[in-house]
C-alpha cells in the first residue's frame, strides 16, 4: 500500500464518522444544517444526488412517516419534530452515502481484502448486467410506442420488466448455489 491510508479509505472514513455523528444528533436544525453544509460541499452533482436520495428513501420514509404517524396519533402522542427529526435524518445519511459512491471506487476500497474485493467484484459485474437487462427493456419498449404510452401500458411494461429480471435472479441463484455445491460450498 505505501504511503498512508489511500484516499477512497479516507472518504469512507469520514463518511462513517458522518453517519455516526448524524447518529447522535437529535436536534432538526442540526440536521438540516448539516445537510445544508453536506449540499454545498456536494458541488454540482448535489441536486443529482439530492434527488437520488429523495427518490430512493421515497417509499421508505412515506411507510415510515405514515405508520409513526397512525400510531401516534391513535395513542395521542403525536410529535411533528419526532417525525422530521427522522426523515432529515434518514436524508442526510442516504444523501451522504450516494455521494461518497459518487466520489470512490469502491475496488480500491477494498484493496488489501482480497475475499471483499471478490464479492465486490462479482455484485459490480451483475449490477451491471441488470443495467444492460434493464436498458435493453427500456429501449425496446421506446421503439414499440412511437407516441407516449398510457398508464396502464407503462404498467404491464413494467411487470413484464420485473418478472424477466425475477426470473433472471432465480436462474442466477440456482446456477450459483450449484457451482458453490460442487466447490463444497454445502453439505450435501
Amino acid at each position: 500500500m505505501g504511503g498512508g491510508v489511500n484516499p477512497a479509505r479516507r472518504w469512507f472514513l469520514a463518511y462513517a464518522a458522518a453517519l455516526v455523528a448524524a447518529s447522535c444528533v437529535h436536534l432538526p436544525a442540526l440536521l438540516a444544517a448539516a445537510l445544508g453544509i453536506a449540499l454545498v460541499a456536494a458541488g454540482r452533482m448535489r441536486w443529482q444526488l439530492l434527488k437520488r436520495s429523495l427518490l430512493a428513501l421515497a417509499v421508505f420514509n412515506l411507510s415510515v412517516s405514515l405508520g409513526y404517524t397512525l400510531v401516534a396519533l391513535w395513542q395521542q402522542n403525536f410529535v411533528a419534530e419526532t417525525l422530521l427529526l427522522l426523515n432529515l435524518r434518514a436524508l442526510l445519511m442516504v444523501f451522504l452515502g450516494f455521494w461518497l459512491v459518487s466520489r470512490i471506487d469502491l475496488l480500491a476500497l477494498l484493496a488489501g481484502w482480497p475475499t471483499l474485493s471478490l464479492c465486490a467484484t462479482l455484485a459490480i459485474g451483475q449490477i451491471r448486467a441488470y443495467q444492460r437487462v434493464l436498458e435493453e427493456f427500456r429501449m425496446a419498449f421506446a421503439s414499440r410506442n412511437p407516441q407516449p404510452p398510457r398508464l396502464i401500458d407503462r404498467a404491464r411494461h413494467a411487470g413484464t420488466q420485473g418478472g424477466a429480471l425475477l426470473d433472471k435472479s432465480l436462474t442466477s441463484a440456482g446456477e450459483v448455489a450449484l457451482a458453490m455445491r460442487s466447490r463444497g460450498a454445502f453439505d450435501a
